[in-house]
């Protein structure tokens, strides 16, 4: 095997793709910072211990692992920021106030988390601790379909639910680990023949709501479908009433709801929502944003605060939008005379690209796209269109 050969699923990006890269993180961080969310940045690897408290085993599988040749101790490469966000304002931070960060930075996956996709994601994230109501909920979600309006993303759908609607259905139940476990696992298959088998036992209110849930897909209508199919409670109630009052909120993007999808439950502890961009028929409809409420993510740094956010992959975004243009640039001749000197540190100090062309490399095609070019009229150095050449 050749030296060079980089390990499956981790890539190096070129000068087009990283220029997009860029240009789109610094948008997304711009437009996060116009939201009020202040920058943070958690460090890549830190002690195992510490890293991994109270994220459970799926991210403990995604985490690399190595020894501090300091020290001697575990440590671990970051596979999400998520959980670094929360020490920072339990333990750094400590503010008794609504608290809006926001984060962007690599990290690093055993496993990618699908096909074709890097072990290597560039994370970018927003997060606000200190406030329960559906306010932090629905700005977080303002935010995230922001964040995809910059990235170009033409058709965007976003897709909500509530965990909380199967803790509704299985209160008061007392199931073993495993028994639940398999009911999540028939949940989020939608196989309702498995359901039936899991839920013999259990009360026909009960067992009815969850045989209900895979087929309460679908729009606005579904949360009224939802609100005559299954048993009424106070925890029900309150989460089919918050995706409401999200939904009318939210008029400005279609809205589809799954009442079914369990993806992180054993992380969310309320609305969750996912951002697909593509209209499945010009452009594939994928998942570029995932997020909602984790209230519980503090509780292991001794802070239980009430926390809402959103990440992405910026390389995955890259992938679902049109290449950006590439901005003008100016050609300019490589000399020593002091008036070219200026005049391109001039221009450069403007916020002009100035691309010299060394001797002899004059034909060359580069990564710019040079429009014009610095030229010398009567003593004086000039900026000129390219065709005037």
């Amino acid at each position: 095997m050749s030296a060079w050969v980089l390990p499956d699923q981790i890539a190096d990006v070129l000068p087009s793709e990283a220029r997009h890269i860029e240009e789109l993180r610094r948008d997304l961080l711009d437009s996060a910072r116009r939201y009020g969310y202040e920058l943070v940045m958690p460090p890549l690897l830190e002690h195992l211990e510490s890293l991994l408290t109270g994220t459970g085993e799926a991210l403990d599988l995604q985490t690399f692992k190595l020894v501090d040749q300091l020290s001697g101790r575990t440590l671990g490469l970051r596979a999400d920021s998520t959980p670094q966000v929360a020490r920072i304002d339990a333990h750094l931070l400590n503010r008794d106030s609504v608290t809006r960060l926001c984060y962007c930075g690599s990290v690093l996956h055993t496993r990618a988390a699908r096909a074709h996709a890097t072990r290597e994601p560039l994370q970018f994230g927003a997060e606000i601790y200190g406030h329960a109501g559906l306010e932090a909920d629905l700005e977080i979600i303002e935010l995230a379909k922001a964040s995809l309006l910059v990235a170009d993303v033409g058709s965007v759908t976003l897709d909500m639910t509530d965990v909380r609607i199967v803790d509704a259905l299985l209160q008061g139940q007392t199931l073993s680990a495993a028994a639940q476990a398999a009911i999540h696992t028939a949940l989020a298959a939608k196989d309702v023949a498995e359901l039936t088998k899991l839920t013999r036992q259990l009360p026909a209110s009960v067992a009815n709501g969850l045989c209900a849930l895979p087929q309460l897909y679908g729009d606005v209508q579904v949360l009224d479908e939802a609100q005559k199919c299954l048993p009424s409670s106070p925890l029900m109630d309150s989460a089919l009433q918050n995706l409401k009052w999200l939904a009318q909120r939210l008029g400005d993007v279609r809205t589809t709801f799954d009442l079914a999808d369990l993806r992180g439950y054993a992380y969310y502890t309320g609305v969750r929502f996912a951002l697909f961009g593509g209209d499945g028929v010009d452009q594939p409809v994928q998942e570029l944003v995932r997020g909602g409420r984790y209230d519980e993510v503090g509780a292991v740094f001794g802070r239980k605060r009430p926390a809402v956010g959103f990440s992405l992959d910026i390389k995955e975004l890259v992938q679902a939008v049109a290449p950006r243009p590439l901005r003008p640039a100016i050609l300019a001749p490589w000399g020593e005379q002091t008036g070219l000197r200026h005049a391109i540190g001039y221009l450069r100090a403007r916020g002009e690209t100035v691309v010299c062309v060394l001797p002899g490399h004059e034909h060359e095609v580069n990564e710019f796209h040079c429009d014009r070019q610095l030229i010398e009229l009567d003593g004086q150095w000039l900026v000129e269109p390219l065709s005037k050449i």
